[in-house]
C-alpha cells in the first residue's frame, strides 16, 4: 500500500514537472509571437486601413526613433505606462510594414550621445524637478535625408496618435507637399504685428494663427491670397476661403474659373460670424459680419440665404449670455451622430462638432453634380430671420416653429460644374473705370489675363461647403491648456479634426482619414440627452401655453377695461377681478406641472444612474459565477462518464 502510494506521488510529482517544463517551453516560443485582440467598440488599438495603406505604398525603408527617457526615477508613473503603449504601438508599424518600417528606441541620458541626438532632431526636453532632469518623449521618422519630427507626445492626445505617426511617416516618404490658397478676410494665418509704436503707447502684439490653420505649413505649400483676387495660380490644388466678406464679382470669377479648371474648394461663410464682429468690436466697425460667394451657389443648382439662421431645440447649446445667465440657445448648435454622415469618409469618424450661429443650404444642384450632405440639423429645426436671431435664445425657443425637416448646414458638390459667368470675365466697378488718369499712371501695370472663360468644367471636381466660419475660431473650437510651460491646446470637439479631413481629402491624402480620432474614451451620455430633449419640448409646450393664457387674459382685461367710464377706470371690476382669479389659478397649475415636469427628468436620470451602477458591479460577478458554475457542472459530468 505504502509503494502504491509513492508511486502515485511521483508520477504526480513528474506529471507537475512536466506541466512546467511544457509552460516554459511554450513561454519561451510563445514570446517571439506577437498576437492581440482588440475587444474595444471602436478598434481603438488596432492599425486602421488608412495606416496600412501607407505602410504598403512605401518604396524605402521609413526609420522611427523613439526618444524616452525611461531610466530616470523622477519620470511619472503615467508617462511611463503611456511610453510603453507607444512602444506596443510602434512594434506594431513594424510588424504590419514587412521590414519598411524600422523602430529604434533611444534613453536620452544627460549628456549621453542620444540626448545630443534628440536636441539635433529638435525634440523638446521638458525640465522636471530641483535637479532640472529634461525629460525627452519624442518621435522622429526619417527616409533618406527626410526627416519628421513629433517633438512631444502628450498622453492626452492618445487617441491622436496613430494619425500623427502615419501623417509623420506619409511625409516623410513623400516629402512633394499639395499647393493649399487661403482666401479670408479674417486673420486666420495670424498677425504680425509692426515692431515699433507710438510714444506713449503699448508695443503691438503679433496675433498667432488659429489652432486649425497654425500646422498648415508642415503638410501643404500655403499661400495666401487677396481678398480681391482677380485670378487664381493653375498650380494651386485646393482653394480655402474663409468668411470672403463682400466678395467682388472678380473675386467670384476667379473661383468660378478655378473650380472649372479642375480645382478644389472648401469654403465656409456664415450668416452671422462672430469672430467678424468681435474684431470689428474691437476696431470699432459697423458692417454687418457677414459672407457669401456671392453668384456662385446659385449656378450650381444651391440655394443659400445669408439673411436666415438656423435654430435647433434638439442641438441647443447651454451659453452664458452677457448678463451671466446661463440658458439652452437653440441657435449654438452641438451636433452629434445624429447630424453627422456616417457614410461619408470626412466625417465618419466625428462624434461632435459645435456651430455658432449657422445658415442652410437647399437644393439638389445642376445636371452632372452630385450633392451629398455632411452636416444636417434635426427635425426640431427650423430657419429664422437674422434680425429675430439678435433677440436672443430665449425669445427664440419662445416662439420657436419647426419646420419637421433636417436642414443641410455643410454638403458637398461633385462632378461637372457650370459657370456663374455664361457672358465672360465682368467688367470692372465703374470706380475703377473712373479712376484718376494720374493715379493709374503711378500703379505698375499689370499684364492682361488672355485665358479664355471656361463655360463648363473641363475636368470632375470637388466643392465643400459648410454654412459656419466660427466653427474654426479657436474660443469655439479649442482650449488652451498649459503643459510644462508649452500652449498646449485640448479640442473641445471634432471642429478642427472637421477641417482637416476636409482638407485631407481635397489635397488627396485619402488614407489618411480612416485613421484621425476613430474613437473617444470619453462618450457622450445620449440617453440622458434625449431625456433631457424631451423635457425640453414639453416644458416649451406648457411654457407656450402659459403665455399665451397670460395674452388671451391681458386682452379680456383691456377690452372689460374699455367699456368703464372714466370714474371707474382705477377700479378694479367684478368681471376683471374674476379674470385675474381664473388666470392666477391656471398660472399654479401650470408651474406644478412645470415643476412636475423638472421632477420626472430628476427621476429619470437618476433611474438610469442606478441601472447602469448596477450593470456595472453586479453584472460582470454575477457572469463570473455563472460561468464557474457552468464549468463545475460540465466537469462533474464528464467525471461520471
Amino acid at each position: 500500500m505504502a509503494i502504491r502510494q509513492l508511486w502515485k506521488f511521483t508520477g504526480s510529482l513528474i506529471g507537475l514537472l512536466a506541466l512546467l517544463a511544457v509552460l516554459i517551453a511554450a513561454n519561451i516560443l510563445l514570446n517571439r509571437v506577437r498576437a492581440r485582440v482588440d475587444l474595444t467598440e471602436e478598434k481603438l488599438y488596432t492599425l486602421s486601413e488608412g495606416t496600412r495603406t501607407v505602410l504598403k505604398s512605401l518604396d524605402g525603408p521609413v526609420t522611427l526613433k523613439f526618444f524616452f527617457s525611461g531610466s530616470s526615477p523622477e519620470v511619472p508613473v503615467p508617462l511611463k505606462n503611456f511610453a510603453r503603449q507607444v512602444e506596443d504601438l510602434l512594434k506594431e508599424y513594424e510588424l504590419a510594414s514587412g521590414g519598411k518600417v524600422l523602430v529604434e528606441t533611444y534613453d536620452p541620458e544627460p549628456d549621453s550621445d542620444a540626448e545630443e541626438w534628440a536636441q539635433r532632431y529638435g525634440l523638446a526636453g521638458e525640465q522636471l524637478g530641483i535637479m532640472n532632469f529634461a525629460l525627452y518623449m519624442g518621435l522622429v521618422a526619417v527616409k533618406g535625408d527626410t526627416l519628421s519630427a513629433l517633438p512631444f507626445l502628450d498622453p492626452r492626445n492618445e487617441a491622436m496618435l496613430e494619425y500623427n505617426i502615419t501623417r509623420m511617416i506619409a511625409r516623410v516618404a513623400n516629402p512633394k507637399k499639395p499647393v493649399v490658397g487661403i482666401l479670408s478676410s479674417l486673420p486666420v494665418m495670424g498677425v504680425r504685428a509692426f515692431p515699433y509704436a507710438m510714444p506713449g503707447q503699448p508695443r503691438p502684439k503679433n496675433q498667432p494663427p488659429w489652432v486649425a490653420f497654425q500646422d498648415l505649413n508642415k503638410d501643404y505649400e500655403v499661400r495666401q491670397l487677396p481678398v480681391d483676387v482677380d485670378a487664381i495660380d493653375p498650380d494651386l490644388d485646393v482653394l480655402i476661403a474663409v468668411h470672403p466678406k463682400a466678395i467682388s464679382e472678380k473675386t467670384q470669377y476667379a473661383i468660378d474659373q478655378f473650380v472649372l479648371r479642375g480645382g478644389r474648394l472648401l469654403a465656409f461663410i456664415d450668416p452671422m460670424c462672430l469672430a467678424d464682429a468681435m474684431n470689428q468690436e474691437a476696431a470699432m466697425g459697423m458692417a454687418r459680419p457677414m459672407s457669401d460667394l456671392g453668384r456662385l451657389p446659385a449656378a450650381w443648382g444651391i440655394t443659400y440665404d445669408p439673411d436666415q439662421v438656423v435654430a435647433d431645440l434638439t442641438a441647443s447649446t447651454r451659453v452664458q449670455r452677457g448678463d451671466n445667465v446661463v440658458e439652452d440657445n437653440p441657435m449654438f448648435l452641438t451636433l452629434r451622430n445624429a447630424n453627422i454622415s456616417g457614410k461619408d469618409i470626412v466625417t465618419s469618424s466625428l462624434e461632435s462638432l459645435g456651430l455658432p450661429i449657422a445658415g442652410a443650404f437647399s437644393g439638389t444642384g445642376t445636371e452632372g453634380l452630385s450633392v451629398g450632405s455632411l452636416l444636417v440639423s434635426s427635425e426640431q429645426s427650423a430657419l429664422i430671420s437674422f434680425f429675430s436671431a439678435q433677440l436672443g435664445g430665449e425669445a427664440v425657443r419662445r416662439e420657436f416653429k419647426s419646420g419637421l425637416k433636417r436642414l443641410n448646414l455643410s454638403i458637398r458638390l461633385q462632378g461637372k460644374f457650370k459657370t456663374a459667368f455664361p457672358q465672360g470675365k465682368p467688367k470692372a466697378a465703374p470706380d475703377q473705370e473712373k479712376k484718376d488718369p494720374a493715379e493709374s499712371a503711378k500703379e505698375p501695370a499689370k499684364p492682361e489675363d488672355t485665358t479664355p472663360a471656361l463655360k463648363e468644367s473641363i475636368k470632375a471636381s470637388t466643392v465643400i461647403l459648410v454654412a459656419d466660419v466660427d466653427m474654426l475660431y479657436d474660443p469655439f473650437a479649442v482650449q488652451e491648456m498649459p503643459i510644462f510651460g508649452q500652449r498646449v491646446f485640448q479640442p473641445l470637439n471634432d471642429n478642427v479634426n472637421f477641417f482637416a479631413n476636409a482638407l485631407e481629402q481635397l489635397s488627396g491624402s485619402v488614407d489618411l482619414l480612416q485613421i484621425r480620432a476613430r474613437g473617444r474614451i470619453e462618450r457622450p451620455f445620449d440617453r440622458v440627452q434625449d431625456l433631457q430633449s424631451e423635457a425640453q419640448q414639453r416644458w416649451m409646450m406648457q411654457e407656450r401655453t402659459l403665455q399665451e393664457q397670460l395674452a388671451a387674459t391681458q386682452t379680456r382685461l383691456e377690452s372689460l377695461q374699455s367699456q368703464k367710464d372714466k370714474s371707474q377706470r382705477f377700479i378694479l371690476s367684478a368681471e376683471q377681478e374674476q379674470e385675474i382669479a381664473k388666470f392666477k389659478q391656471e398660472q399654479i397649475k401650470t408651474q406644478r406641472e412645470l415643476k412636475q415636469v423638472r421632477k420626472n427628468l430628476r427621476e429619470g436620470i437618476e433611474e438610469l444612474g442606478v441601472k447602469v451602477k448596477v450593470i456595472n458591479i453586479l453584472a460582470v460577478p454575477v457572469l463570473v459565477c455563472l460561468a464557474g458554475l457552468a464549468f463545475g457542472w460540465r466537469r462533474r459530468q464528464s467525471m461520471r462518464l
